[in-house]
């Protein structure tokens, strides 16, 4: 799969893969960490699939290994955008430490949190 580089600004890329799979769109994040320097972005982004029609998301974040609140700030805005359309956004492959972070602000009571993406595609049919 070929990296999508979206550059929102002067010096900030976010590496992004996407794929259609079992009728969602499943977003890769290639980043070890969403924070203040590409959560714009990767917000930006999301937005941007939504608008575009596609609002059944699964964001798939095995390589991410850190979360700080812009990170979960711009997650929960796709969330939140995906609900508007009546479409969903979904989380999977989390490492523990990430998991932790979306424990501790509880974040984990709003979103769909899947183990990997067979159980969130097995999940959603």
């Amino acid at each position: 799969m070929p990296y999508l580089l979206f550059t929102a600004g002067q010096d900030i890329t976010m590496k992004l893969t996407q794929q259609q799979l079992n009728g969602f769109s499943v977003l890769y994040i290639k980043e070890e960490r969403i924070d203040a320097h590409n959560s714009g972005d990767l917000k930006q982004y999301i937005i941007d699939m939504i608008e575009g029609g596609e609002i059944n998301i699964v964001v798939q974040l095995q390589e991410v290994k850190f979360v700080d609140s812009s990170g979960l700030g711009a997650l929960l805005a796709g969330y939140k955008h995906a609900a508007a359309k009546s479409g969903k956004l979904a989380l999977s492959n989390m490492q523990q430490q990430v998991l932790s972070m979306f424990e501790l602000t509880r974040l984990n009571r709003v979103f769909e949190i899947y183990t990997d993406l067979d159980e969130a595609f097995t999940s959603e049919s």
